[in-house]
């Protein structure tokens, strides 16, 4: 049993509109919508799931919509930057055609070593990229908007913008079982477990930049990937030893959860691979209704009153 993570589990980021935020992961970059349910911690703010045909760590990407009314986020220091999605080989033409076709501007292909690499952002703002790799055997998903062949497989990789990355890389490589792969101006690639595309983590040095803001448009946290309850006990363990101030373990329904600060700020979570998102809807109908845990069921009358009602579209490419 190995107690290093396997990279990344998830990342969660803030959202405005939440119909946006559906018909652009949905409808444009074709993740399937897994999960519909609400934030935990603040129940009257939605909690959406993006992910594969079953939610399976390393593809989940998820949202807190507050509402386009909400405070806005800024980018910087101490926080995740971009978020990297893997496409497969020779298919950067087909999402540069289809990002066209939407009126999302985007810069690229470009190659950023033997990458390509496609840059543009999301209707709040968040810097994501697709990035193409040959050596990605995750399958894709047809959820009726894009095909299976040319489908996001999940997570690349994500981007750390740090004002001093020493301490960030020396946790990531001693506790969490990252080794450096590369580095290139300011910019220090790590890998996890078997490597290659969901398990990288880039830390970018910026002893001079601005101090990022939590809001709409910026990301919350990132998950790392645990085997089970008892490797992530085990490092929450040797985390506390260390005298980092690491959450008890928290039940999110379909994973269990401890959150910590780095030293560069960036909020990690690790996050446990079982139970999955079938733990309470059958795969086939994953994201279909609002799924609740069982200590908010008594409110459930309340907050499908509340919350703003949501169409995920299927079959047909909607506008963003």
């Amino acid at each position: 049993m190995t107690t290093e993570v396997q990279g990344i589990h998830h990342v969660t980021a803030i959202a405005g509109d939440p119909q946006a935020n559906v018909n652009f992961y949905v409808g444009l970059l074709g993740l399937r919508f897994v999960k519909k349910t609400v934030n935990f911690d603040d129940p009257g703010t939605y909690h959406f799931y993006y992910g594969d045909e079953s939610g399976s760590p390393g593809t989940i990407l998820t949202f807190f919509p507050w509402a386009s009314y909400g405070p806005k986020g800024r980018r910087g220091t101490g926080q995740l930057t971009v978020i990297s999605f893997s496409i497969p080989e020779h298919t950067t033409g087909y999402w540069t055609e289809r990002l066209r076709r939407f009126n999302v501007d985007f810069t690229g292909p470009f190659t950023r070593r033997e990458e390509d690499v496609i840059v543009f952002h999301d209707p709040d703002g968040i810097e994501l990229e697709l990035v193409s790799s040959a050596s990605d055997k995750r399958q894709g998903q047809d959820n009726g908007y894009v095909q299976p062949e040319r489908a996001i497989r999940g997570f690349s990789g994500v981007l750390l913008s740090e004002e001093n990355h020493e301490r960030t890389a020396s946790l990531l490589t001693t506790i969490l079982g990252f080794y450096p792969v590369w580095e290139s101006d300011g910019r220090f690639r790590y890998e996890s477990g078997s490597g290659g595309p969901g398990t990288i983590v880039d830390l970018l040095h910026q002893p001079t930049g601005r101090l990022g803001r939590m809001g709409i448009g910026a990301v919350h946290h990132v998950a790392w990937r645990t085997q089970n309850d008892e490797t992530q006990r085990i490092l929450r363990q040797e985390l506390v030893q260390l005298g980092y101030n690491v959450s008890p373990v928290m039940d999110r329904n379909y994973f269990h959860s401890i959150y910590f600060e780095e030293p560069g700020h960036v909020l990690f979570e690790i996050a446990t691979d079982p139970p999955g998102f079938t733990i309470d809807e059958r795969q086939e109908t994953l994201g279909s209704r609002l799924m609740l845990p069982s200590w908010l069921e008594k409110e459930r009358a309340t907050l499908e009153r509340t919350l703003p009602p949501i169409h995920v579209p299927a079959g047909n490419p909607v506008e963003v």
